[in-house]
C-alpha cells in the first residue's frame, strides 16, 4: 500500500483509507471490516463525533486500541446533537471544540488525535477564535494536526489560508469534479485533500447498472451514457474511480467506506487494479467539470 504525505505535516497516510461512517453499530459486525483494513496495511481511519451519536467512535476506538501506535486516527467536531430530541445543530465555539475533543478522546480510547477536523463551517463563524483553539490543542499535545471537512469554497479557503491546517476533506469523483477548481489554491496553502464520495454512492463500481439514478448535474440517462462509455474504454469502473482520484498529487488519500468485509475487499481489488491506469483523456473528454454555485 503506497503512502503520501498529508499536507505540510510529517504525517504519512495510505492512498486508500477507511471511512468509518459506514461501519455497522456492533463490534461483531464492524470488527471484520476494520481488521481487514489493518491486515491490508491501511493506516488512516476517519470517523466523527456525529456518526451514530458517538457509537462509531467507541467501536473504532475499541478495535484500533491495540494498533494505536501504528495508525493515523482522524475525527471531526462542530456538529452537536440536540439534547433530548432528534437532530443536531452547528456549534463551532471554542468551548464546544475543546469539550468535543475530550469526549472523542474518551470514546476513542486514546490520549491524542492525529488529525482533528472541523466538520463543516459557515462564513459567519468566529474563525480567529476557532483557529486559536485548534492551535492551543496542538500546542498542548491533544492533537498532532488539524484540518477541515468542507465543500464550501468561502469556508475552506479562508480556513486554510489563515491557519496551519494540513487538510480538507471534500467530495470528489469522476461524476463530481467541482473540487478541481480549487486544487491550485489549496496547493498554495500546502494542505492536502482527502477525498470522499469517490465512488459516487456505488455508481462508480461495476455494480452500477443496479444503482442507476440522477447524480449531481447528471440525469439518469446521462449517467448511463457516461458510464457505458467509461466501462467500454476502461473495463473496471471501480478501479478507474480510484485511479482518477489519486492522479493528482494534492490528493493524499481517497477515503472509502465499507459496511462489510466483502465490500472492503472489492475496494482493495479496485485499488490494486488502479495502479495500471494512467491515461485519463477519455474521462476528461466526456465528463462535466462544473463549478460550485454556492460559495457560502
Amino acid at each position: 500500500m503506497k503512502k503520501r504525505m498529508l499536507g505540510k505535516s510529517n504525517i504519512e497516510i495510505t492512498e486508500l483509507s477507511l471511512g468509518c461512517m459506514s461501519l455497522p453499530t456492533t463490534m461483531n459486525e464492524a470488527s471484520p471490516v476494520v481488521e481487514a483494513a489493518l491486515d491490508y496495511g491501511i493506516n488512516y481511519f476517519d470517523t466523527a463525533d456525529l456518526y451514530d451519536k458517538g457509537i462509531n467512535e467507541e467501536i473504532v476506538g475499541e478495535i484500533l486500541k491495540p494498533h494505536r501506535k501504528d495508525i493515523i486516527l482522524a475525527t471531526k467536531v462542530g456538529n452537536r446533537w440536540n439534547d433530548g430530541e432528534e437532530g443536531w445543530h452547528w456549534d463551532p465555539s471554542p468551548r464546544h471544540i475543546e469539550n468535543g475533543l475530550k469526549a472523542s478522546l474518551k470514546r476513542l480510547r486514546t490520549d491524542y488525535i492525529d488529525v482533528y477536523q472541523l466538520h463543516g463551517g459557515t462564513i459567519d463563524d468566529p474563525w480567529d477564535e476557532m483557529i486559536d483553539t485548534f492551535e492551543k490543542l496542538k500546542k498542548e499535545g491533544w492533537i498532532r494536526e488539524y484540518g477541515i471537512s468542507s465543500i464550501r469554497p468561502n469556508v475552506f479557503t479562508s480556513f486554510l489560508q489563515h491557519s496551519n491546517a494540513i487538510s480538507n476533506m471534500m467530495q470528489y469523483s469522476i461524476l463530481d469534479r467541482r473540487a478541481e477548481e480549487w486544487f491550485n489554491l489549496i496547493s498554495e496553502t500546502r494542505a492536502s485533500i482527502v477525498t470522499r464520495g469517490s465512488i459516487a454512492k456505488g455508481l462508480l463500481t461495476n455494480d452500477w447498472p443496479n444503482r442507476v439514478s440522477n447524480y449531481m448535474g447528471y440525469s439518469k440517462e446521462e449517467v448511463v451514457e457516461v458510464l457505458n462509455k467509461l466501462q467500454s474504454a476502461y473495463g473496471d469502473l471501480h478501479a478507474l474511480a480510484l485511479a482518477f482520484n489519486l492522479r493528482n498529487s494534492i490528493i493524499a488519500s481517497t477515503v472509502i467506506g465499507a459496511r462489510t468485509k466483502e465490500q472492503f475487499t472489492l475496494n482493495v481489488k479496485a485499488y490494486e487494479k488502479a495502479q495500471s491506469i494512467t491515461d485519463f483523456s477519455l474521462v476528461d473528454n466526456i465528463t462535466k467539470q462544473e463549478k460550485y454555485t454556492d460559495h457560502r
